[in-house]
């Protein structure tokens, strides 16, 4: 039983996180398109995206697991080449129904879908003919798009996400479809397919406010904390300056609906500024966020010595006081509450955490099941720096893990999991993808049942 000192306020949302092309599988079934995921060169020993845990066939028996454990938000995406397979033909309504569905079985069970428009995954042919969000065009078909799920799905659907982890475009920008073979200028390209998807942002914000008026849209950003490396002051100005391009730009343009100065004197001074077209800063003004949405694993630190002008984003070094996973990643939780403080202090807007967890190599013992004693530390640490930041007065409204089953990780991985619920496969074994529930089910059963009071 809660009481009422539980600083966690009722309706608070507790759930998991995936993506459509690491969990459904069926990725050319029912007339869904070819993404940029299902041409993509598979290393050699790992897993492709084609059967993934086979969500697509399986949610029934997935979504009564979810509702055991409690959960009552799922956050998971739509794939866009579901809905259009060629990204702007005529719409797919067997991809539509697929979704229907699947929102129907959520809600059946009590969970809210929490929906993210774009993960990573855009219809190959709009990569193919317009190199993606290099091109205006795209950003069209996007809202089309956006307005196409809004209008079917919006009375399902409270929550959405425009583009998951928006603040990676500047170093990825072929998860957005851009190849930049052949660029005049590199680094100018990288700055107008962001510029882009800043516009296609706020396009699919005033579509969701026109066409679901209750409807709350976020960005969201993977927020990677920094620190600098020492306490030498050239070490502090380089972690402000990583930490302006990491997170603060996107954030800032979400929240304040315009390109804050430091990047804008940057790009003017080396004559980058992107194309902007009529409209375009009334549209990003005007079309503002009514959450942020972060990811959150890791943090890392700045070291002036380290810094190369030559990169968008450099100095990046590991904090030698912390430990990390086997990936590399620092664990940091006390990250977590720094990062919900400065958000909450310079945006005053409700934020949900909609990912974090920890990626191990496992496997089943006798019990069929998973000992993850060190998962349960994971996210009990994180939970608790989560607390106390809302103690101190910031509002967070959710907390999903990333995987409630285990998935293939974007870079081609099912040996890195990071679920409740192990799935029975390998890299390129399917086996029979039976589920079984791990250690941590329970425990994370048991915070949700007390609404995050009881973590131990």
């Amino acid at each position: 039983m809660t009481n009422h000192t539980n600083i966690i306020p009722d309706g608070f949302l507790w759930g998991s996180a995936v993506t459509s092309f690491q969990t459904e599988g069926a990725w050319n079934e029912d007339g869904k398109g070819l993404s940029i995921v299902d041409t993509r060169p598979v290393k050699e020993g790992q897993s492709d995206w084609k059967t993934a845990v086979d969500f697509y066939h399986r949610y029934k028996e997935d979504v009564a697991l979810f509702k055991e454990l409690g959960m009552n938000a799922y956050r998971t995406s739509i794939s866009w080449s579901r809905i259009f397979p060629d990204g702007e033909g005529e719409v797919n309504e067997q991809g539509l129904q697929f979704y229907d569905d699947l929102f129907d079985e959520f809600l059946a069970n009590g969970i809210q879908p929490v929906i993210t428009l774009y993960h990573f995954d855009m219809p190959l042919a709009l990569a193919e003919k317009y190199n993606g969000f290099a091109s205006r065009k795209v950003v069209d078909l996007f809202e089309r798009y956006a307005r196409t799920v809004f209008k079917r799905f919006g009375h399902k659907v409270k929550y959405w996400l425009t583009f998951n982890e928006q603040n990676l475009i500047l170093t990825n920008p072929h998860h957005w479809g851009c190849s930049l073979d052949g660029a005049e200028n590199e680094e100018a390209l990288r700055y107008q397919v962001a510029h882009n998807a800043f516009v296609a942002h706020a396009k699919a914000v005033k579509a969701l406010h026109e066409l679901v008026p209750d409807g709350k849209m976020a960005g969201m950003v993977t927020y990677q904390v920094t620190y600098p490396n020492t306490s030498k002051p050239e070490d502090a100005i380089a972690n402000m300056k990583a930490k302006e391009l990491l997170v603060d730009f996107y954030l800032d343009v979400f929240a304040r609906g315009e390109y804050p100065v430091y990047v804008a004197k940057d790009l003017e001074r080396k004559g980058i500024m992107p194309v902007l077209e009529d409209g375009d800063a009334e549209l990003l003004k005007n079309n503002t966020v009514d959450y942020i949405s972060i990811s959150y694993y890791q943090s890392q630190t700045v070291s002036a010595e380290k810094v190369d002008k030559q990169e968008i984003i450099s100095g990046l070094v590991q904090n030698p006081h912390l430990e990390a996973n086997e990936w590399g990643w620092a664990i940091d939780p006390i990250g977590l509450r720094v990062c919900l403080k400065d958000m909450y202090a310079r945006y005053q807007l409700p934020i949900f955490i909609t990912e974090n967890g920890i990626g191990v190599r496992e496997e089943l013992n006798e019990n069929n099941t998973v000992e993850d004693d060190y998962r349960i530390d994971y996210l009990r640490d994180h939970i608790k720096q989560m607390k106390l930041a809302m103690e101190e007065g910031v509002e967070v409204i959710g907390y999903l893990t990333w995987g409630a089953t285990d998935l293939i990780s974007s870079g081609g991985q099912f040996e890195k999991r990071y679920g409740f619920i192990f799935v029975n496969r390998g890299e390129t074994d399917l086996r029979d993808l039976n589920r079984y529930k791990k250690k941590s089910f329970d425990w994370y059963k048991q915070v949700i049942s007390t609404n995050g009071e009881i973590i131990d």
